[in-house]
């Protein structure tokens, strides 16, 4: 049997458990424990690091089982694109030789971060101590769930080239967090076709894993991660659309950047991205944002016309992106929804009302 539906998953940041319910909830999960023989499911990225303090022996183990399993599926059935969070582990983490040399930072962390309290003047010291991270946030919460055994795992997919940056189906681009014409020209990548763009955008991946021979994976000028010298990490599996007149100068600089302004998409091309969930698209964009939420769950898009931007629940017809990080960990699975790709079109088996 022949691959028949197409369906992409928003930020799998949550239990293996929750995840497997909304798949079986979809109807997309065969009897072997895997999925159907007649899916192809596209995961948008970010599969580490969720949960409160007390979920991180959990979230640390569910992780590298999720991600395991997503990887016993063969290529042609499921595509894996990296997220900032996965990067994070070849990038911001590398530095780490093994786990109590990071469990030591983050508990030095943890004391300092003190639920975003921070104590400055020992973030400093601590920066000393660990020039290669942007801050103590990033440990102590962002990026907490990570164990060495993991970027062993991102480290394979990666050679083995199962991590991509991009895919596309139907003409549709799919990547983490969207990509601007800046980002595409950077690195010689087409701008008028998403099979082009993700060609190149994964030709330009490995490229750099084949040269990589240790230490943080470098994706510049795409991808920079964060330090102390440069704080937050920037780019195309980093930045959010913004509105410009709202956005910090510094973070509109680039390529890379932090924030983009959403006129500077391709045209030619929608784009599916995760990386962002509805609350924060309303705070960049107030202006341009439907009055009524769509909370977590469902799908939502972004349309251009000229300079009129507008942000709205839903896959509409002319979107430039739609937006699939539907909060996985603070929806329902019942609410939550997934992209049918052949329809451009929420998964048929996904049935959510608005205003729950």
């Amino acid at each position: 049997m022949g691959v028949r539906h197409h369906v992409a998953l928003g930020d799998p940041q949550a239990p293996f458990a929750t995840v497997l319910e909304v798949l079986d909830r979809a109807r997309l999960l065969g009897d072997r424990g895997l999925l159907r023989d007649d899916v192809h499911l596209t995961s948008i990225g970010d599969h580490f690091d969720w949960g409160p303090v007390s979920e991180r022996e959990r979230a640390t183990a569910d992780a590298v089982a999720l991600l395991s399993w997503f990887a016993a599926h063969p290529p042609e059935r499921l595509t894996l694109l990296l997220g900032n969070h996965d990067l994070a582990r070849v990038g911001e983490l590398a530095h780490f030789a093994d786990d109590e040399a990071f469990f030591a930072a983050r508990a030095r962390a943890d004391a300092i971060y003190r639920r975003g309290n921070v104590d400055l003047a020992a973030q400093t010291a601590f920066l000393e101590t660990y020039p290669f991270l942007p801050d103590v946030e990033c440990v102590a919460r962002d990026f907490s769930g990570f164990a060495t055994e993991q970027r062993r795992l991102v480290e394979e997919l990666l050679r083995t080239r199962r991590f991509r940056l991009a895919a596309h189906h139907q003409g549709l681009l799919l990547v983490h967090a969207g990509l601007t014409v800046d980002d595409l020209n950077a690195v010689g990548a087409p701008t008028d076709s998403a099979q082009g763009a993700a060609d190149a955008l994964n030709a330009f991946l490995d490229e750099r894993v084949e040269a990589w021979t240790g230490g943080a994976l470098d994706l510049r000028p795409l991808h920079q991660p964060g330090s102390a010298k440069t704080r937050w990490g920037r780019g195309a599996l980093f930045h959010r659309p913004a509105d410009p007149t709202l956005a910090d100068a510094d973070d509109l600089e680039g390529p890379p950047r932090r924030r983009y302004d959403p006129r500077r998409l391709p045209p030619g091309f929608t784009q599916v991205v995760g990386h962002i969930r509805d609350k924060k698209c309303r705070e960049l964009m107030p202006a341009w944002s439907e009055p009524t939420a769509a909370g977590d769950g469902p799908l939502r898009s972004l349309s251009v016309e000229g300079d009129r931007v507008r942000y709205v629940a839903g896959v509409a017809a002319d979107a430039r992106l739609i937006f699939i990080d539907g909060g996985l960990l603070h929806t329902s699975a019942e609410r939550y929804q997934l992209l049918d790709l052949d329809a451009r079109a929420p998964h048929q088996s996904t049935r959510v009302t608005r205003g729950e």
